[in-house]
């Protein structure tokens, strides 16, 4: 890949006039188009086709499923005949969850004729702190080894990749080496920006370095004085680290 179809844009945006205007600005300049809630509940599904047809070649429904087998079942089989790119699920939702879930995904993509859309299973999110995950959310085990412990579910459940902190990269690489598990990271930001609500977070740079394959960048390139040159500095960010591995 280049180091331009390794950025994913975050479209948090509240509609779809504003993503659609981010779509035609950096269809250029970035790999994906990430879709998460707040557009895909002020717009519904039909804001796909939209941003499609304005040069999204692939997009990244984050959606972050998580309910009993068959819920999820239902809601992959509407979201895979969009031809997204892929769709994010919670690994504790479980393996029967996980495992439902991608044979959905390949039923539901043979139907309309498409390819199957990438499933990705969401570790722990990145706004959770090792001291939140153990007072709040009484989980005792070490942050990293229940991350490798999640992604490795999410693997043998039939994800492709798994969306992680930028900060437990190294250790799912010695786990995963293979390059064909894909890392998706979150948290990431430039060196000059602020962490804003993301509580475990690295540089483009320093992301790639331990073995991200993609990163996702919204407020960074969105927000910026020129969101083109941003992406840009991104992506000579990371190909500067490309070639120093």
């Amino acid at each position: 890949m280049s180091p331009r179809e390794r950025i994913i844009c975050a479209l948090d945006v509240p509609n779809a006039d504003v993503a659609l205007r981010h779509v035609e600005r950096l269809r250029e300049h970035v790999g994906v188009f990430k879709v998460g809630l707040e557009l895909l509940m002020a717009e519904g599904p039909s804001v796909v086709p939209r941003l499609q047809a304005a040069g999204a070649k692939k997009i990244f429904l984050d959606v972050k499923l998580h309910d009993i087998p068959n819920t999820v079942v239902g809601a992959v089989r509407k979201l895979a005949c969009l031809g997204v790119w892929a769709i994010t699920l919670h690994t504790f939702g479980g393996s029967k969850m996980l495992e439902a879930a991608y044979q959905a995904a390949l039923e539901a993509a043979q139907e309309s004729q498409r390819e199957p859309p990438l499933l990705l299973g969401v570790t722990v999110l990145t706004s959770l702190s090792p001291a939140v995950l153990k007072q709040e959310l009484r989980i005792g085990e070490p942050m990293e080894e229940l991350v490798v412990h999640l992604a490795r579910l999410a693997f043998q459940s039939g994800c492709g990749g798994v969306v992680a902190s930028p900060q437990e990269l190294v250790a799912l690489r010695a786990a995963f080496p293979d390059p064909s598990h894909l890392f998706i990271t979150p948290g990431v930001r430039p060196a000059l920006r602020m962490a804003d609500d993301q509580a475990r977070t690295l540089t483009p740079a320093e992301a790639v370095r331990r073995g991200a394959s993609y990163l996702v960048i919204g407020r960074p390139i969105l927000t910026a004085q020129n969101p083109v040159e941003a992406a840009q500095r991104i992506a000579e960010e990371i190909q500067g680290a490309l070639e120093e591995s």
